[in-house]
Formats: structure tokens, sequence, C-alpha cells
């Protein structure tokens, strides 16, 4: 169950990397290097840190073929349909959360410390997302421009930890740990929400120049 549910945040990365492509006018090749880039630069870092070889997606032939068949099939699809609203955000989202929560359960696996593992979980969650953005020109990339991105995995990750930490079975807490991730990200950009600018904190009156 947890490595269908892994593969459904995969599949989730590489769609957004081919919608990423699509937006930045690259041609069918950039996209499926996107889809690669989205979906597996996260989990090759949390393996490159916990020093586990081989890198987890070099022996998972279904793993490479669900980016493969994700990436043309939405390519296909953007071909002859338009495409949707915010659907970039919402397969991004996705992604997000479930990349995040396997991270998270990767690094316990490893004798992770919580600490560890909290950061873990947020790397392996929003790496693929920079990579990604970068790769198609885009600056600063989504994880430095909306805030509740990083802080929902930070969420998912920490929530993740605690169910763990209480005996919850692994299905249970991922799928909880995912839907918090994605509820949180998913608010946060429907209802506009942000964490408050450093201009917002200043007092009123002040000088951000001030000596």
């Amino acid at each position: 169950m947890l490595h269908v549910l892994y593969l459904a945040g995969v599949a989730a990365f590489a769609a957004s990397g081919v919608l990423a492509a699509y937006r930045a006018n690259m041609d069918p090749f950039g996209g499926l290097v996107l889809a690669f880039a989205a979906s597996i630069s996260g989990g090759t870092l949390r393996d490159l840190i916990l020093d586990r070889r081989p890198l987890y997606w070099t022996h998972d032939w279904v793993l490479l073929t669900v980016i493969i068949c994700v990436g043309v099939g939405t390519m296909i699809y953007l071909r002859f349909w338009r495409l949707p609203h915010k659907s970039l955000l919402v397969v991004d989202a996705i992604g997000l959360s479930v990349v995040t929560v396997i991270g998270a359960r990767a690094a316990i696996g490893a004798g992770a410390t919580p600490l560890a593992v909290i950061i873990l979980a947020v790397l392996t969650g929003v790496t693929g997302e920079v990579v990604r953005d970068v790769l198609c020109g885009e600056f600063p990339p989504l994880l430095l421009r909306e805030d509740v991105y990083a802080i929902a995995a930070l969420a998912g990750a920490c929530c993740y930890l605690l169910l763990h930490r209480l005996g919850t079975g692994a299905t249970p807490a991922a799928a909880i740990s995912a839907g918090v991730v994605f509820g949180l990200r998913m608010g946060a950009v429907y209802l506009g929400l942000h964490l408050p600018r450093p201009s917002q904190l200043r007092p009123r009156g002040g000088r951000p120049d001030a000596d």
C-alpha cells in the first residue's frame, strides 16, 4: 500500500515537471527531463545523505516506467486539451504531500534522530520542486515565493513522526500526514494565505533602513 502511495506521489511530481516545461515552452524532451528531475531529485538527495546504496530508483523499473508513462501521457493531454487552471499547484501539492511522508519514513527506518527525520522529510519533499523550477528558469523557485510550502512539508513530517511514536500503523500514519501537507498547501493556495513578510513586522512609522 505504501509503495502504491509513493508511486502516486512520484506520478504527481512527474506531471508537475511536464506542466512546468509546458509553461516554459520547452520541447517534449525538456518535458521528460523535468518529469524525471521533479520525481527523483528529493529521494536521491535523501539517499545520498543517508548513504544508501544503490539509489532507490536505479533498481525500481516500475517507478521509472510510471514516470515515463505519466510524462508522455501528460504531454499528450496538453496536445489536445487546455491546461486546467492551477493544475500545476494541485499536482505539485500531491507530490509534496506523499514524497515528504515517504522521506520521513525512510529516515526513521535508517535510524535518524527525530530532528534529522524532520529535516530529511522536508528536503525530500521540496528538492524536486526546486530543481524543476531552476531548470525551467523560474527564479526564485516556488519554495521561496510561496510561504506555506516548506511549512506544509514540515507540519506533515512532524505529524508522521508523532504518529509513529504513538504506534500508529504505517499506512494510516502516512495517509493522515500526507493529508495534513496537502490540506495546508491547498488551503494556502485557495485562501491566499502567507506568512508575515519582514515589512509587515516593522513597527508603524519605522524606517527599513534606519541606523
